[in-house]
């Protein structure tokens, strides 16, 4: 094992991904400034996951907290009282934290894991809800999707058209949007035998016709492998083509305002003389995931842990993870919510994702770069925003929100937290209206509404300018409203000031809660 080849490996994942603007730039980085700067461990993983059989195609959720893969180890009553390798099959195995081990696999169940068939885990989305799944179609491989409802997963289901064609369809990973999935094909229309190509969703659970991703990214070899990290830009992928070491090895590369970077070959541990395929890591980039051959020719599942020196200015990747859970205000059971993820400031829809109905947990990767508002929705309750604004410069960073829904009845009552004005000002920034939009919606479906937008500020000013600011921000929303169809009689504007404060205005964090605009029912029948 090469000392040299790790420490740039891992610095390359750690710190210069994020900032990776020119090929050339890298270069010199890694020679000069990053030298020493990671530890690594690497280790296979122990008898929780690996066997005596083959395991391999390892992915991971964002978190780093389950882990599945393909195993041949005995599967049904004949095979395990015989010691004899099964059929392909996809297990899983959870831990609560990442500094745990792994427990236990166990199979995933019947309804994905058909004793007749030969099943392989691709991708899973950040969040662990859905998965796909490889199927050799008597040599046509296509890809399947499965999708966590509750605590069942439903039976796999074809991806379709245009993803799946009578070309054969192998690897793929979903971006961090869960909507624009990259895949493999050695379909007509590429450069090479095997290409790595990228289609999107539409509304409508359609996909588009898949474009090549062309080079540097593509050879007249084939490519195989792909992932895509949870910070949306950065891909993984294996390739005959590129210069490497033999068969397959792994490359990264690096998108910057629609343009690929140059692949770079990860060298070792994770490239050999043989083939190697898949690399999948935590949204933290602090561990990864791939198989390889030891030297009883089995394959296994091995860790690699990135130690940096956190000296350096750069800790990980540019992106947030943002981990919740979505209950009732009331019962505190879980719910089954939609969450809609917004670009405040083009006003354009991220993604949709959902939180688990048996558990209401959630889990969304917010790559660095934008002014995200999140807005949570469940019939029958009053929606709940929150906001991440989220630099270039925004480091990894791990949240975790709890969201109570409330009932939409009279007194209930809600922050609108991606409402923004100007510094003393009353005047609407134009990153507000998405969320005014949404109250707009709520507004229209439930036409017996009849609600109260509030105003409030800190303490910094005097009492009355206080009060005068705050009614005038009332009013902004409300004329914003009103402009959008709603009639005025079914709103009232309410400047509070600085009397009714939900934090101290002793700390800046505290004051910064206290601003803000309200929006409270104030009846549900019409009069």
């Amino acid at each position: 094992m090469k000392m040299k080849s790790i420490v740039s490996f891992c610095t390359f994942i750690l710190f210069v991904l994020p900032i990776l603007a020119q090929q050339k730039k890298f270069k010199q980085q890694r020679t000069s400034e990053f030298n020493d700067s990671v530890k690594i461990v690497t280790k296979k993983l122990g008898l929780n996951i690996n066997s005596k059989f083959d395991e391999y195609a390892p992915i991971v959720t964002a978190d780093g907290l389950q882990l599945f893969f393909t195993s041949r180890r005995p599967f049904t009553d004949k095979e395990i009282k015989k010691e004899k390798s099964s059929k392909e099959k996809i297990y899983i195995s959870t831990r609560k934290s990442d500094k745990d081990e792994w427990n236990p696999a166990v199979p995933l169940p019947p309804s994905i894991n058909d004793p007749l068939k030969n099943i392989s885990d691709i991708a899973i989305t950040n969040d662990g809800q859905k998965l796909l799944i490889y199927f050799d179609d008597e040599g046509n491989g296509e890809i399947y999707e499965s999708e966590l409802k509750g605590t069942e997963w439903t039976s796999p289901k074809s991806i379709g058209f245009p993803i799946n064609t009578e070309y054969h369809e192998s690897s793929a990973s979903f971006a961090p949007d869960g909507k624009t999935l990259y895949f493999v094909s050695n379909r007509k229309g590429g450069i090479g035998g095997r290409d790595i190509w990228m289609s999107t969703r539409t509304p409508d659970g359609k996909w588009t016709t898949p474009i090549n991703l062309g080079e540097p990214i593509n050879t007249p070899d084939d490519e195989e492998g792909v992932f895509i990290h949870p910070d949306g830009k950065t891909m993984f992928f294996s390739s005959k083509g590129h210069k490497g070491k033999g068969g397959y090895d792994v490359f990264v590369s690096v998108n910057d305002e629609g343009h690929w970077s140059d692949p770079i070959n990860l060298g070792e541990p994770v490239n050999g003389p043989g083939d190697d395929v898949f690399l999948v890591l935590t949204a933290n980039g602090k561990k990864g995931y791939f198989s390889s051959e030891g030297s009883s020719k089995d394959k296994d599942i091995y860790e690699l842990e990135f130690i940096p020196n956190f000296q350096l200015k750069n800790k990980g990747p540019k992106l947030a993870l943002v981990k919740g859970i979505v209950i009732d205000a009331e019962t505190k059971n879980p719910i089954g919510a939609k969450i809609n993820v917004i670009d405040n400031e083009k006003n354009n829809p991220i993604g949709e994702y959902k939180s688990n109905e048996a558990t209401g947990n959630f889990l969304i990767s917010l790559p660095s770069g934008k002014n995200y508002g999140l807005n949570v929705n469940a019939e029958g309750y009053m929606f709940h925003s929150e906001n991440f604004n989220l630099p270039d410069s925004a480091q990894f960073k791990e949240y975790f929100i709890k969201i109570e829904l409330k009932k939409l009845k009279e007194g209930t009552k809600v922050i609108l937290k991606n409402i923004f004005f100007d510094y003393d000002k009353a005047t609407l920034r134009p990153e507000s209206y998405p969320e005014l939009d949404r109250v707009v919606e709520l507004l229209n479906q439930n036409p017996n509404l009849k609600v109260e937008i509030s105003g409030h500020t800190d303490s910094k000013g005097s009492d009355e300018y206080n009060l005068k600011l705050s009614q005038l921000r009332a009013k902004s929303v409300v004329d914003y409203i009103i402009s959008k169809g709603i009639p005025a009689n079914k709103l009232i504007a309410k400047g509070y000031g600085e009397t009714q404060p939900i934090d101290t205005n002793d700390t800046e964090e505290g004051r910064q809660n206290n601003r803000r605009v309200e929006f409270k029912v104030l009846s549900t029948e019409a009069k």
